[in-house]
């Protein structure tokens, strides 16, 4: 089947350039180029698919998580104090 794309002139150049090299013509380089390309997309996004993570129950929370950002800031304050008093 024919079919018009539009490439960046450098990649062309390359894509010719790597057919010559290989006495091929352009289109018995590119078609196994696409399709190898699209197996790894399917075989990825089947990995991607199969991954999971198993969780664990982290209790009840000791601090009111509606003042996390601020009780963040307290901490970073804090280390941010220790480091100056440990001259790191």
């Amino acid at each position: 089947m024919r079919t018009t794309i539009r490439i960046d002139d450098e990649l062309l150049a390359e894509l010719k350039e790597q057919a010559l090299r290989k006495r091929m013509s352009l289109t018995q380089l590119v078609n196994p180029i696409l399709h190898n390309s699209l197996q790894d997309d399917r075989r990825s996004t089947a990995r991607n698919r199969q991954y999971h993570e198993d969780t664990q129950p982290l209790g009840i929370p000791r601090v009111d998580l509606s003042k996390a950002i601020a009780l963040a800031a307290y901490f970073e304050n804090e280390e941010s104090v220790w480091k100056m008093t440990m001259h790191k």
